[in-house]
């Protein structure tokens, strides 16, 4: 297996962290009699080797010690090194690329020879193929279940590659590894589309009675994704109905959860996985193939979250979080059945949708009376407590007070009177509006009580700031003074700090800040001498009005590129006419490097000047280089009112868009997305009906 090993110059290749001289004894690792030991280079080479999906000059050395390993009937976990093969060799199967094993053995060299690292590995991983051959065969089933994707990506005869298929299902007893073989013949229709008949043929034969229910299950799945015309016209009672049987059948899929796992990441990751892995499988590889066909994927997941299985309901909330995630609709059936799920005594199942519903903020309304019981019935669940690091507000009472719900407002009072105030209970205020007012005296009283000089003020002053800003608490001026004047030099996070608080001055406003408004002006002006005077500008505009105060100061922070040049010019923008002085700059920053920079001096020139030819043509690039940067814009929209019809267009189909705009695989910023995107939507509304004013 390792013939040949030593004469390779291992110190002269590299992987993700510099020389592999490491990577011969990662290799022999993979062949040990100890479980540990395998499990450990089984986590160097995905660590290192092939470090998030990356291929390395060493990692094509390792392709022909790789595939001697599989090869060898002796060496145990041969599956676990057939999938790292696959994901070394099959980069880009699932993206549309287009598959190396069409091209002539001339042309696929000449692909290997052109210096593309990945494109080396597929040549090298499939100049190996005919091992897969025999691993189809295996007498471990594990290797079976893995051998199937490896055939179809790397053996370059379709009609073989279709023949071994057909006789391995014909011949497969092993329920696992006929799911694995249906999922397989899934991605030979995507790859090979012009020998796709007989694939798609023996899916639908799969897809049939006698065959089992999981089994039904996995080809309905693929035949969604690659051929919805085989499917059958009732296909969600039929796959909840499979779904339902399959669970009745046993736990099939259900073992290995409680199984002891060696301290490594390979471990790890098991005990990670659902308790149901393969149904979990299942039921994702149905909904991604349903697409944008929602009404299909509400009634499919509403037969999930009915299921009398809680282990079908728990796979069902998750799912339920990335469709949410990731599309807008009335969401309000799902979100009221995931909320269901808190009253069961299952810890699992109710800590799954506690975390779904922690991600939903307004769109958990639905499950408001389910959740307020639980946080009524559960004092113990209100602040949660970690082995390590301060404690934080309880995901039943968060998502309660996010979700918009007055009836957590007398619950956080509590908390707020209690020995251990979570950091982060600040936060959730500004989701309950004005209802949440009468904590006000107790949020006043806990910022008063900060200590200014302790290393954690970042993480106790800044969530309390946020809740007198979201509250607009004028009786907290002094409180938020303190802080301003307070904070010592070279604190950690200062600079944070003193923002948060400035901002909360801010939200005050002139009116708000009554008899303190002399001692406000004051601090705002000795802050336009520092490096917060972009940050001061804004608020000292409003309370006090004169331009002339801050033009000198914001104009000099746009002309010396200072790293606050995008706060300056959207303090501009808040002046209006009365920064006209200030075009010239702004034009110019117009053009900068950095795009947030564009963007707010884009706004500032069209609120202040009313000339939309400079500015149109950035604000549209950056909507659609850029989704984060739409929310900044709407606000500038809204503003403007009628004045700013030249990008409504934009408005509009961000409106009527299905897909929510930051939606990223994988969740990307998990609850921020949603609480962006439903911000975004709302905004966009006001734009077009002309609901807001200017400021």
């Amino acid at each position: 297996m390792f013939t040949g090993i030593d004469e390779v110059d291992w110190a002269s290749l590299r992987h993700a962290y510099g020389s592999a001289e490491d990577v011969p004894a990662l290799l022999r690792g993979l062949a040990s009699a100890d479980r540990g030991e395998r499990e450990t280079a089984l986590d160097g080479m995905y660590g290192a080797v092939h470090h998030q999906g990356d291929v390395y000059d060493s990692t094509l050395a390792c392709i022909p010690f790789l595939l001697a390993l599989v090869a060898g009937g002796e060496v145990a976990d041969r599956a676990g090194i057939v999938e790292l093969l696959v994901s070394i060799g099959g980069a880009g199967w699932e993206d549309g690329v287009p598959d190396p094993g069409g091209l002539p053995a001339g042309d696929s060299a000449r692909v290997a020879a052109d210096g593309d690292l990945s494109a080396r590995a597929a040549v090298g991983v499939r100049a190996g193929a005919e091992v897969f051959v025999r691993l189809a065969g295996d007498a471990d089933p594990s290797v079976r279940r893995a051998a199937p994707a490896a055939l179809v990506g790397f053996l370059d005869e379709p009609a073989r590659v279709l023949g071994l298929l057909r006789e391995r299902c014909a011949l497969e007893r092993d329920d696992r590894v006929l799911q694995a073989l249906t999922e397989s013949l899934g991605l030979f229709v995507r790859r090979r589309p012009g020998h796709a008949a007989e694939a798609l043929e023996l899916l639908t034969t799969l897809s049939s009675e006698p065959y089992a229910p999981g089994l039904r299950l996995a080809a309905l799945g693929q035949l969604v994704v690659c051929a919805p015309d085989h499917l059958p016209a009732d296909l969600v009672p039929v796959a909840v109905g499979l779904l339902r049987e399959r669970s009745a059948r046993g736990s099939a899929g259900r073992d290995g959860v409680d199984c002891p796992h060696s301290d490594t990441l390979a471990g790890r990751l098991r005990r990670l996985r659902p308790s149901d892995e393969e149904g979990s499988q299942l039921l994702r590889t149905l909904h991604r193939g349903l697409g944008d066909r929602l009404d299909l994927r509400k009634a499919l997941l509403r037969g999930q979250l009915t299921s009398p299985d809680v282990v079908d309901r728990c796979n069902a909330v998750w799912m339920a979080a990335g469709l949410l995630r990731e599309w807008r609709a009335d969401w309000a059936e799902p979100v009221s059945l995931i909320g269901a799920q808190l009253a069961v005594e299952e810890d699992r199942l109710r800590e799954a949708a506690v975390s779904v519903l922690e991600d939903l903020h307004s769109l958990a309304a639905p499950a408001g009376d389910d959740l307020a019981a639980l946080v009524a019935s559960r004092p113990d669940l209100w602040v949660r407590r970690w082995e390590r690091g301060a404690p934080t507000l309880g995901g039943p009472l968060k998502a309660l007070a996010r979700s918009g719900d007055r009836r957590a407002v007398p619950v956080l009072s509590e908390v707020l009177d209690g020995p251990v105030v979570p950091d982060d209970l600040g936060y959730v205020i500004g989701h309950l509006g004005r209802s949440a007012t009468p904590l006000a005296p107790a949020l006043r009283r806990r910022l008063g009580e900060t200590p200014l000089d302790s290393p954690g003020v970042f993480e106790r002053a800044v969530p309390l700031l946020s809740a007198v800003a979201a509250l607009g608490d004028a009786e907290a001026v002094p409180e938020v003074l303190r802080v301003v004047r307070g904070v010592p030099t070279g604190a950690r996070l200062r600079d944070a700090v003193v923002e948060s608080a400035v901002r909360a001055l801010d939200a005050v406003g002139k009116e708000g800040a009554g008899i303190h408004a002399p001692e406000v002006v004051r601090v705002l002006r000795q802050l336009l001498g520092t490096e917060y005077a972009a940050v001061a500008a804004g608020p000292l505009w409003s309370v006090e009005g004169d331009a002339a105060a801050v033009l000198p100061v914001l104009t000099a922070e746009l002309a010396e590129g200072r790293p606050r040049r995008r706060a300056a010019a959207e303090a501009l923008a808040r002046l209006g006419p009365a920064a006209a002085a200030a075009l010239a700059e702004l034009r110019r920053t117009v053009r900068a490097d950095d795009l947030w920079e564009r963007v707010a001096a884009a706004c500032a020139v069209w609120r202040i000047s009313g000339d939309a030819d400079l500015s149109v043509p950035v604000l549209r690039a950056a909507w659609t280089q850029n989704p984060y940067t739409r929310r900044t814009i709407t606000s500038c929209l809204r503003t403007l009112g009628p004045a700013g019809a030249p990008l409504h267009d934009l408005v509009r189909a961000e409106v009527s868009a299905r897909r929510r705009h930051l939606a990223l695989p994988g969740g990307g910023r998990g609850s921020q997305d949603v609480l962006d995107d439903e911000r975004l939507v709302q905004a966009c509304g006001e734009v077009l009906t002309g609901a807001s004013g200017p400021e």
